[in-house]
């Protein structure tokens, strides 16, 4: 059975009538979409004919769907403005996604802004996403799925160790997924380019998180060097990261059926369709466990979750916000 790798497709004039021809073009065995203006507050209902459409679509090609939240959510934010609408964005996103058959809702992980603020913005997760998984969860929603940041600007998940912190915002609710973004984890300073980097990286992942919680993947490569905290993508084996790296993201047992989403500089369909056809070439690729592999997830083994003083630290501050 051939990896479910696909793109984020383009949806203007239609749902249904950009996004399914767009899928077909590139041969895509995943799709992930804007339901809503991405990088502002706006929010339509949509097209009930064109999310028919979509919707059959998908189970037609038998090919898994996620949406992509506006990029300004924040719901670290200080400012309350900005949680308020993030929790509106993130709300009509789920139900969107439901609309459209979509299994998850892909939104950052936000940042603190202020270096007084990090403490605070950890409460807010407890005090706004908590009863947005609580509500999802009780409604039949999609899942949430939060997308660590490249890094900069207090980000409250940037490095995947961060993530554990992140879900004991929200008591480890089950309807909080990861989706694990190889660029992302580069410019945070993941070195996923040398031999088990990869590896390691995502051991440190499932250490964190736990098994399970990694639900989507976005692959792809970077212009920027290690730790740039730069969220610039390249495609697959033309940037910094390389093709080996993601060889072995595919060889991790986290990885295993779990969607795999390009978001790299599509040059029309050209640049997607290359990188979905290397990614499934990689996916069948042998890769050797090197000596180097083995020490760092020996390395990454050790990272655990957070300790049971720390967890209940950490609701007291929660539940105090």
């Amino acid at each position: 059975m051939r990896p479910a790798v696909g793109a984020h497709a383009p949806v203007a004039g239609g749902l249904a009538r950009a996004a399914l021809s767009y899928l077909d073009t590139v041969d895509a065995g995943a799709v992930q979409v804007y339901v809503s203006n991405p990088r502002g507050w706006a929010r339509t209902d949509g097209d009930p004919e064109q999310d028919r459409a979509f919707l059959d679509g998908i189970d037609k090609r038998e090919i898994p769907a996620y949406v992509h939240a506006a990029l300004l959510t924040n719901l670290g934010s200080p400012t309350p403005a900005t949680v308020a609408q993030s929790v509106a964005t993130l709300s009509h996103a789920l139900e969107r996604a439901r609309a459209i058959g979509a299994r998850g809702v892909v939104f950052h992980a936000g940042s603190a802004v202020d270096e007084t603020h990090e403490e605070p913005a950890l409460a807010q997760l407890h005090e706004h996403l908590l009863p947005l998984l609580e509500s999802a969860a009780a409604a039949g929603l999609p899942r949430l799925l939060v997308e660590p940041s490249a890094g900069g600007g207090r980000s409250l998940a940037a490095r995947v160790e961060q993530l554990g912190r992140y879900l004991d915002a929200v008591e480890r609710h089950p309807m909080l997924g990861v989706c694990f973004d190889t660029c992302h984890a580069w410019a945070a300073g993941h070195d996923l380019a040398s031999p088990g980097g990869m590896t390691a990286t995502l051991d440190a992942l499932v250490a964190a998180c736990g098994p399970g919680r990694l639900a989507l993947v976005h692959a792809n490569d970077s212009k920027d060097t290690l730790g740039s905290t730069r969220d610039r993508h390249e495609n697959i084996g033309a940037g910094m990261i390389g093709t080996a790296a993601f060889a072995e993201l595919f060889a991790h047992p986290a990885v295993a059926g779990v969607p795999v989403i390009v978001e790299t500089p599509s040059e029309g369909t050209a640049g997607h369709a290359r990188d979905i056809l290397a990614l499934r070439d990689l996916a069948a690729t042998p890769v050797p466990v090197t000596p180097r592999s083995l020490s760092e997830r020996r390395k990454a083994a050790s990272v655990s979750p957070r300790s049971l003083s720390e967890r209940r630290k950490a609701a007291s501050v929660s539940s105090a916000g």
